[in-house]
């Protein structure tokens, strides 16, 4: 396979998970890569994602490897192979990578969860929402590049939708549900685009409210990912110089926990909706 010059976060994730399970063996790349029979930098090429491998090639990496987790092989086989491009390809080079390694991770999901303190989730914003708040950076975005990431963000809610849809639950802070970002009208249209949102099956939405007296994270945003194999999943956290990804076992299960907190502070969905549309008629 000919080598990858900008490896997504998707692809690294695969790589970093195949050195995790060599560096286990006790297996150094070059001895790994001698024993698969192929060029001694194969092995690092793939850890750093810039090659891909073949299903064939990851269960004999596997077996060299003594992983005994059929469940973790067979999640990890269907990454391989040549990377079938998904519809945020065509934004690439036009927004930030950042945007598209999210797009990504969210595709391919089996579950998501949000935690967002001062904004709405990206998935459930309306085109004029999205529009105010893009049009508050500084410096300011060029025009076409706000459209661009209006139409990219648009786009993703097609996880929610999907057939099957993917389980989500975003929990929100109260102060991302008062900020009236573009003012009353669109605050107002925003907060019932949230509560028809909150009606689907597979989705639930959460309010943390203002009386809760702490939590873990707060003053976070942050998605976490969750694979077919939980030993794959993927956290991103946003930052001031972008998104920030985590993935060692430690990290996952730290992220799972401080959920877990969040979520048992949090109203219970009657009572989100309850604030949600009390807001909301107060604009």
């Amino acid at each position: 396979m000919a080598p990858r010059h900008s490896p997504t976060v998707r692809q690294r994730r695969f790589g970093a998970e195949l050195r995790r399970l060599r560096e286990n063996a006790g297996l150094s790349a070059p001895v790994a890569a001698g024993r698969l029979g192929a060029d001694r930098t194969m092995i690092s090429n793939i850890e750093a994602g810039r090659f891909g491998i073949s299903e064939e090639r990851l269960r004999r990496l596997a077996d060299i490897y003594g992983c005994a987790d059929a469940g973790l092989v067979d999640a990890l086989a269907a990454m391989t192979g040549g990377r079938v491009k998904g519809w945020w390809d065509e934004y690439r080079g036009k927004i930030p990578p950042d945007f598209l390694d999210v797009a990504e991770l969210e595709h391919h999901a089996s579950a998501l969860t949000t935690l967002q303190t001062a904004h709405i989730p990206g998935l459930f914003q309306t085109e004029d929402h999205a529009r105010a708040l893009f049009g508050l950076f500084v410096p300011a975005l060029p025009r076409l590049e706000i459209e661009l990431r209006i139409a990219h963000r648009r786009a993703r809610h097609e996880v929610i939708t999907r057939d099957p849809a993917l389980p989500y639950l975003g929990l929100i802070h109260e102060a991302a549900l008062r900020m009236r970002v573009g003012g009353r009208p669109v605050a107002r249209a925003q907060l019932l685009r949230l509560l028809e949102e909150s009606a689907r099956p597979n989705v639930r939405l959460l309010v943390i409210p203002f009386a809760t007296e702490g939590f873990p994270m707060a003053g976070e945003t942050m998605i976490y990912a969750s694979a077919a194999n939980p030993l794959l999943d993927t956290v991103e956290v946003d930052s001031p110089i972008g998104a920030v990804f985590f993935d060692s076992p430690a990290q996952l299960a730290n992220f799972r926990a401080r959920l877990d907190v969040v979520e048992r502070v949090a109203l219970n969905p009657e009572k989100s909706r309850d604030l949600i549309l009390e807001i909301a008629g107060s604009l």
